[in-house]
């Protein structure tokens, strides 16, 4: 392929899970310029979620250019190679037509925007980031190349539900 290729990470309101996910992407992937990683929402929140922000800072991944912002403007548009969706309700909802007939996997995982308290809050972000971090790593290490679609469609998948939350916890009201 004589272009790099295209992860989109999709989740309901696109201000943490999914913008971890791109940045992260995007950041393990610029050395090697094998993949191009995209994020979006179904319902923007409109904004980043600022501890988001501070968790790339602190992991030393750039954030230049990171917005909330529609699957509208991925659908038809690039065409994506690999969707994943990051949370359950995304998951749940109908997506659009992706350009491209991408593969697609859910790797969920907890909305650490819905974390109430400080402390709580950094933890379950920081939790998303190295989870998202790990499975972004599985990924990235694929033979990509060599696997069947079948076989790929299956690591991926497999990718999701095998690095789990370090422990679920619980979310402080």
């Amino acid at each position: 392929m004589d272009r790099p290729l295209h992860v989109l990470f999709l989740c309901t309101g696109n201000s943490a899970r999914s913008i971890l996910a791109e940045a992260v992407m995007n950041h393990l992937a610029a050395a090697r310029g094998r993949f191009r990683a995209f994020s979006a929402g179904s319902h923007p929140r409109g904004q980043v979620d600022p501890m988001a922000l501070q968790i790339l800072q602190e992991h030393h991944v750039p954030s230049d250019g990171l917005r909330s912002k529609s699957w509208d403007e991925f659908a038809r548009a690039v065409p994506m190679d690999f969707v994943f969706t990051v949370c359950d309700q995304a998951a749940a909802e109908e997506c659009p037509f992706w350009a491209g007939q991408p593969m697609t996997a859910h790797w969920g995982l907890p909305d650490p925007a819905a974390v109430t308290g400080e402390a709580e809050r950094r933890k379950a972000f920081r939790e998303a980031f190295l989870v998202l971090k790990r499975r972004i790593e599985l990924f990235a290490s694929l033979p990509i190349a060599s696997l069947s679609r079948l076989a790929l469609q299956q690591q991926v998948k497999e990718i999701g539900e095998a690095v789990p939350l370090s422990s679920p916890g619980p979310v402080s009201k």
